[in-house]
């Protein structure tokens, strides 16, 4: 303990200074205090001859160790493990788990030093490292592209918008979005890179060259029908353009003038090639749409609703529903196109999306086979059938994401499909099918599954072709 009436002299993180004096009984403990029973303790304090010399020390806190920064005295070297003195067949059996780094630094250190003075186990060792390396497969540090449209499906998932997009027009917003993302990505030389628009016509695969900002305009021209029948302003300069009966393109049923015509008189009143200029008033225009779609709400468009509003696309009209779906699926489909032509990995659309694809396809394939029918295209009907009663029937099996089952009719576009009545069973892949329906192959290499009446099959396969138009 220390004296009642003196400081502690020594602090709790202080060490206590080495012993310079006698310690004798009458000699000094550190050179000012005495141990005599009347002795000082420490200089300033007289223990008054009642305590012993063991009571007369105070308990000595230990100081902490200082650190190099303390001290500015280097850290001590740390040795290197030393190699095992192992026998040949033990290093052999240890190169396996050299190799995958599982190995003890004494053990790691061994093989090591072994490796140098032996070359049966040093190419041993180097074909084992080799064989870890194909283990692990590379990963590209390139973002993958698909990211973004995996992050937006996401967040929508998990968080509705406050006026939801109606399920008929989820289709488009999802593809135009994906096709906006291709397009943020590529160079300005890529605007110009050469696109081949391929469409069946007749009874032959025909085609237009253009480019990549030639496609986009394209799309808006088309689209731009969809727009002018919701009552938007149409960006394209084809608007001015009249029907053969006079008609202005896009009002409710306008006879004439279709997509393909549309497109032609598009570029035509360019007076410049497009450029990346063309992106602006496509997204514009796709994103007005979609406001005005789902302000209009009805999602899935029953009687009187939204979606029933009449599109004309020139010869013909598609309620509004299916039209989106339409320009959905042409959306991909172009889409496509431009990731080809600019080397861009793009994958088909979403499984729920895809399978809207499809269905409109299926349901329009009656109306165009009676179509090719009226032009001698395809085999004449084999007999009458009454509106909305079963007739011969063709079974569309689509195999893959998105695909199912559809009876087609074959003799009327107004009979209904039967199972009892079907004579046909054709089987195609989900993106084979698209590809057929837009005109990218024609309807002999279809790589397709075929039973029954040959003459249906055929004339099936080519009514899906000629669902394509520019």
């Amino acid at each position: 303990m220390s004296a009642a009436n003196g400081p502690d002299r020594f602090g709790p993180y202080e060490e206590e200074p080495e012993d310079t004096g006698r310690n004798d009984g009458a000699g000094q403990h550190d050179g000012t205090a005495r141990n005599d029973g009347t002795a000082r303790n420490d200089g300033t304090g007289r223990n008054d001859g009642a305590g012993s010399a063991g009571e007369a020390d105070r308990a000595w806190i230990p100081t902490p160790r200082s650190s190099v920064e303390d001290t500015g005295r280097p850290l001590p070297d740390v040795p290197l493990p030393e190699p095992l003195a192992l026998e040949h067949p033990v290093l052999k059996s240890l190169l396996g788990a050299w190799a995958l780094a599982a190995c003890s630094p004494e053990e790691a250190a061994a093989v090591e030093d072994h490796l140098g003075v032996c070359g049966t186990c040093a190419e041993e060792a180097l074909r084992l490292r080799d064989a870890v390396g194909l283990l692990h497969a590379e990963e590209s540090l390139d973002l993958d592209p698909m990211l973004r449209s995996r992050v937006l499906e996401g967040c929508l998932t998990r968080r509705p918008a406050r006026i939801p997009v109606p399920g008929w027009a989820t289709p488009y917003d999802a593809e135009t979005a994906r096709l906006d993302a291709l397009l943020q990505d590529i160079g300005d030389g890529e605007w110009h890179a050469p696109v081949r628009l391929r469409w069946y016509e007749g009874v032959e695969q025909v085609g237009r060259k253009t480019t990549v900002a030639g496609v986009i305009s394209h799309l808006t021209s088309v689209d731009g029908i969809v727009g002018r029948a919701l009552g938007l302003e149409d960006p394209s300069p084809s608007t001015q353009l009249r029907s053969s009966r006079g008609d202005p393109i896009g009002s409710p049923a306008p006879v004439g003038l279709g997509p393909a015509a549309r497109t032609e008189a598009h570029w035509k009143a360019s007076y410049f090639p497009p450029t990346r200029a063309v992106r602006a008033p496509w997204r514009e225009q796709s994103h007005a749409v979609i406001r005005t779609v789902s302000f209009a709400g009805s999602d899935e468009g029953g009687a009187g609703g939204s979606g029933q509003l009449p599109v004309s696309y020139g010869t013909f009209e598609l309620p509004l529903r299916d039209a989106m779906i339409d320009r959905a699926f042409e959306c991909w489909i172009h889409a496509g196109d431009i990731a080809d032509a600019v080397d861009y990995p793009y994958e088909p659309p979403a499984p729920r999306h895809l399978n809207r694809m499809i269905d409109l396809a299926a349901r329009l394939l009656p109306g165009s086979l009676a179509a090719r029918r009226r032009s001698g295209l395809a085999g004449p009907a084999h007999e009458l059938v009454t509106a909305g009663r079963p007739g011969r029937s063709l079974r569309l099996e689509v195999e893959g994401a998105g695909g199912g089952e559809w009876l087609i009719a074959l003799d009327s576009p107004a009979a209904v499909g039967s199972a009892d009545r079907e004579v046909a069973h054709v089987a195609l892949d989900g993106v084979e099918f698209c590809r057929l329906a837009a005109g990218h192959i024609p309807p002999e290499e279809a790589a397709a599954g075929q039973v029954g009446d040959r003459e249906a099959i055929r004339d099936v396969l080519s009514a899906t072709a000629a669902l394509s138009r520019m």
